[in-house]
């Protein structure tokens, strides 16, 4: 492979072809007339080939200035592009974030950070990765994301946990439905009632089938979907039931569309947080960015009363 060409040379090279003069192009690059006159001789003997016939004080392009001249332009406006946006990073507001998000994140607490964060760094891009929690943790670690909103993991390894809120899952049930008029979960009639679910493969699942295992309860799943949104409306028709948490179906609960109904006695709680690389450096868009997330999820752990006076 040939040696790269040197990027001052190719720009006193454009310079020249363009002004057609040693004199010109020296006040327009701020050097010498020598200088720029060693600079073009440099390029014609790294290239082999002669790029200028000079008369007298003017110069114009041979065939091989011609062929460089049509690459070397593009290379010096790419190369002053470049420059342009790095020095756009470090202006107020510009640059860009990447974060991992669960899918109900997504769903629930992104849009209204979004809006408020835009408002503070409008010309800041934001890069959004959606995955399950242990899929961010892999993210994260390639360093694919600069941070991720998820659940807390039980083993954090190299990464950090920042509480954000807590929260409980809960029964959701039609408001027709036996569990919803008794305001418990029935164990008895347990086993012939339809679960939806989230995704099979969703870091949510695993937690809810430890608890009731440990609740000594049978858990008999009829159908799993990706959205929770879809779920809702098949519990509302009276094609099942689910397990969701009081945040994430607070219109339903209001309205009465929905009924949330407690598990059992003893809580299935959950942790969620900013997940960081340890020993990572945040900017200021990524602290405030953060800090929109705890200020939006404030009153998500209060979700749970409105889960009780629907109950």
């Amino acid at each position: 492979m040939s040696a790269p060409l040197d990027s001052r040379q190719l720009r006193a090279f454009v310079t020249l072809a363009r002004t057609g003069s040693f004199t010109r192009t020296g006040r327009e690059l701020h050097l010498s007339q020598s200088a720029v006159s060693h600079s073009l001789k440099a390029l014609e003997e790294d290239l082999s080939c002669r790029l200028f016939e000079r008369t007298g004080r003017s110069v114009r392009l041979t065939s091989a200035g011609e062929q460089l001249l049509v690459h070397a332009e593009k290379i010096v406006m790419e190369m002053a592009t470049a420059r342009e946006r790095l020095g756009q990073l470090n202006r107020w507001g510009h640059g860009r974030i990447q974060v991992g998000v669960t899918t109900t994140a997504c769903q629930y607490i992104l849009p209204g950070v979004l809006r408020e964060f835009k408002e503070s760094f409008p010309h800041c891009a934001v890069q959004i990765e959606p995955g399950d929690t242990p899929a961010l943790i892999d993210l994260l670690r390639e360093g694919r994301v600069d941070f991720a909103i998820g659940l807390e993991p039980r083993d954090k390894g190299s990464v950090e946990f920042r509480p954000l809120f807590a929260d409980e899952l809960v029964g959701a049930v039609g408001p027709l439905h036996p569990w919803g008029k008794e305001g418990c979960l029935d164990r008895a009639t347990l086993a012939s009632e339809r679960f939806i679910l989230y995704s099979k493969t969703s870091y949510v699942i695993g937690l809810i089938e430890e608890y009731f295992r440990s609740e000594k309860m049978a858990l008999p799943v009829a159908m799993e979907l990706g959205s929770v949104e879809a779920i809702k409306e098949l519990v509302k028709l009276g094609l099942g039931v689910s397990i969701l948490a009081p945040w994430a179906m607070r219109k339903e609960l209001e309205e009465g569309s929905l009924v949330a109904v407690p598990l059992g006695k003893r809580r299935l709680r959950r942790q969620w947080g900013i997940l960081i690389r340890k020993g990572q450096r945040l900017s200021l868009a990524h602290e405030t960015f953060i800090g929109l997330c705890k200020t939006v999820t404030e009153g998500f752990g209060n979700d749970i009363a409105l889960a009780k006076r629907g109950a």
